[in-house]
């Protein structure tokens, strides 16, 4: 039911969605054969949304809402730790696209592949996992990210027999939960976890919950370090403002579940 509800509910309370949504009832107040007061009502909020997503898709907004997520976790330095094992976190790869295409197709996290590649080349011995399994709302013949890898996993310079698959987890709750059950982490092993830098908080949060203990490893960083930049086109400024909205709304809503022991998981 949470899988269901987060997507459903997302769709609607979207940035970019839900001020398109106001736009078009507002549209629809303005033009219709009510009163004057609701006719200048349906004015107003077409103009207050269409700033609102003006300001948002071109101003620094999206990246001041992006900064506290990134920073949170320090990068990885390799101190010299042996490290045991490697989860990498699913996002990344378009299943429809890299099925249709028949070759390894990612998205704008696309660096969790490329830390995989590299990683697995770091530390050969290393055990590596990735967790992915079909994000899609109808699950029934979805690909998964997993069975995608399985086939392109030689394109990142890794056997595909080398890694570990999840392919059940939909979200960064079953990840953890079931990576955990697939490595039945040691005490004083040292796990690197793979993921977004903006995800990572609640990823972290969601490991310790399943009482796996893991290192961050944050990558696909959106906004360098302090740096306030304007967005070149809206629509640049809109997708990354609803990636951390969503981020944001997914701490409250783990939090909340029980899924996290706090909101703002940290070091």
């Amino acid at each position: 039911m949470f899988f269901v509800l987060s997507k459903v509910l997302w769709f609607l309370t979207a940035p970019s969605n839900l001020l398109l949504l106001l736009v078009l009832a507002g549209a629809g107040l303005a033009g219709s054969r009510l009163s004057l007061r609701w006719r200048r009502l349906g004015l107003g909020l077409v103009a207050t949304a269409g700033l609102i997503l003006l300001v948002g898709g071109v101003s620094p907004l999206a990246s001041l809402v992006f900064g506290p997520l990134e920073n949170r976790f320090p990068e990885f330095r390799d101190d010299g730790v042996p490290v045991t094992g490697i989860v990498v976190l699913g996002g990344a790869v378009e299943t429809g696209l890299s099925s249709a295409r028949d070759q390894l197709v990612v998205n704008d996290a696309g660096e969790r592949m490329i830390a995989l590649g590299d990683l697995a080349r770091r530390y050969p011995k290393a055990t590596l996992v990735f967790a992915g399994g079909s994000g899609r709302l109808t699950g029934d013949g979805a690909v998964s990210e997993s069975a995608v890898l399985r086939r392109h996993a030689a394109s990142l310079g890794v056997p595909p027999e080398r890694i570990t698959y999840d392919d059940r987890s939909r979200n960064t709750h079953e990840n953890a939960a079931f990576s955990a059950e697939l490595v039945k982490p040691k005490p004083g092993e040292r796990w690197l976890l793979v993921t977004s830098a903006w995800h990572m908080p609640r990823a972290m949060g969601c490991f310790r919950r399943a009482g796996f203990t893991v290192t961050a490893y944050p990558v696909d960083y959106r906004t360098g370090p302090g740096a306030v930049a304007l967005h070149s086109t809206a629509g640049d400024g809109l997708f990354e403002l609803d990636v951390a909205a969503r981020e944001w709304l997914g701490l409250l809503a783990y939090r909340a579940s029980g899924y996290t022991e706090s909101v703002f998981p940290g070091p």
